[in-house]
């Protein structure tokens, strides 16, 4: 059940429809409407790209599509209008596009209606984030072979970057590279669980081996983490997660620019997925997975606050390190990855590549629609 507040719920047609419920703080809309901002948030256990918006009966609406194995998901935008989305999707690089202009609605109801444009086909490489460059061209994290990538048109993938301790580009999850934290267009910062170079190395390495790497400079930067995901440019500060304590927190660098992490905030949950907007940071929070994630200082973490993990975003107060609102789901969905705020916008919406939509949503530039 909602917590003091109304949940609409919008779902493409799936074969098996899992058993999920949904909860929010009671604060969630009037915070939503004076930011005037919706959230999205993925998640490749079940293959649904949520959309978090509002609904017209000071509720909230999820609208939910279903995509191959959805994980990093990046806003592109002009200014403050999302004009599209980027996501590592599978075996695919997705770019979806807002097809709506000025007051338009689809069915009477979204704002935004993000629809798949262009696919970039990698094979599985189990990219992790994505980010934009200057140029509007894809920038992922290829995990499988621990590098950074951009599409090709030939190829699977073309490497642009590597972590220093990688010495060849091998089928190989070695460190695995995770987080890409992009800087006025340019890739800036990355995020691997260890500085392993062996197969799966990086498994033996959970508690302490996370480090961030200047992709400038090629240096180690900060270290001694636990499964760092996310990092993020904000304010002209680094944030990132300290996934495997539940952090959420800062790099501080020195004048000789090496960095030590600060904690800003604790989550209940392995987190994974950060965004910002304004002193707000949208944070997700995932249920440990079993064997992979046990035996984290996280697991005594929770004990001390005699809590149990849990699946979600949290909306932390930068100010406070607090959280002041918070969007919950239970039951079959444990594990989310990514989330992204999306300014300027009422109800959101997206179309998944394979549903019924898709194939009668054809737009055009200049094409006259119906006011709803």
């Amino acid at each position: 059940m909602a917590d003091a507040t109304s949940i609409d719920q919008v779902a493409e047609k799936e074969e098996k429809q899992s058993t999920v419920e949904f909860s929010v703080s009671g604060g969630l809309h009037a915070r939503l409407r004076g930011l005037n901002a919706s959230f999205a948030l993925t998640s490749y256990q079940s293959n649904i790209l949520y959309m978090i918006g509002r609904n017209s009966n000071a509720g909230i609406n999820i609208h939910q599509s279903v995509m191959p194995r959805p994980m990093g998901i990046s806003a592109n935008q002009k200014g403050e209008d999302p004009v599209g989305m980027t996501m590592t999707a599978g075996f695919q690089i997705m770019r979806l596009e807002n097809v709506l202009v000025g007051d338009q609605l689809a069915n009477k109801k979204f704002d935004k209606c993000f629809a798949p444009r262009i696919t970039y086909v990698t094979g599985g490489l189990d990219a992790h984030d994505v980010g934009l460059d200057q140029t509007g061209r894809p920038v992922f994290v290829n995990t499988r072979f621990n590098c950074l990538c951009v599409p090709s048109e030939k190829h699977s993938f073309e490497e642009i970057w590597r972590p220093p301790f990688i010495t060849e580009i091998v089928d190989e999850d070695r460190c695995h590279l995770n987080g890409l934290a992009m800087e006025n267009g340019d890739p800036r910062y990355a995020t691997a669980v260890s500085k392993s170079n062996t197969i799966d190395g990086w498994r033996d390495k959970r508690g302490n081996g996370g480090v961030v790497i200047d992709i400038k400079t090629n240096k180690i930067v900060c270290e001694g983490l636990s499964m760092p995901h996310s990092p993020r440019m904000h304010n002209g500060e680094l944030w990132l997660l300290n996934s495997g304590k539940g952090e959420l927190g800062v790099v501080v660098f020195d004048k000789k620019g090496k960095g030590r992490f600060e904690p800003r905030a604790f989550c209940p949950g392995f987190l994974r997925g950060l965004s910002f907007l304004g002193e707000l940071a949208f944070v997700g929070l995932s249920k440990p997975r079993y064997k992979r994630f046990e035996g984290l200082e996280l697991d005594q973490k929770l004990a001390d606050a005699d809590s149990e993990p849990w699946c979600g975003v949290q909306i932390i107060d930068l100010s406070k390190g607090s959280c002041v609102d918070w969007f919950r789901i239970d039951g079959n969905v444990s594990e989310i990855y990514d989330v992204e705020v999306i300014p300027e916008t009422f109800c959101p919406m997206a179309v998944g590549p394979n549903s019924d939509e898709v194939r009668s949503l054809i737009t055009y530039e200049g094409m006259r629609v119906a006011k709803s």
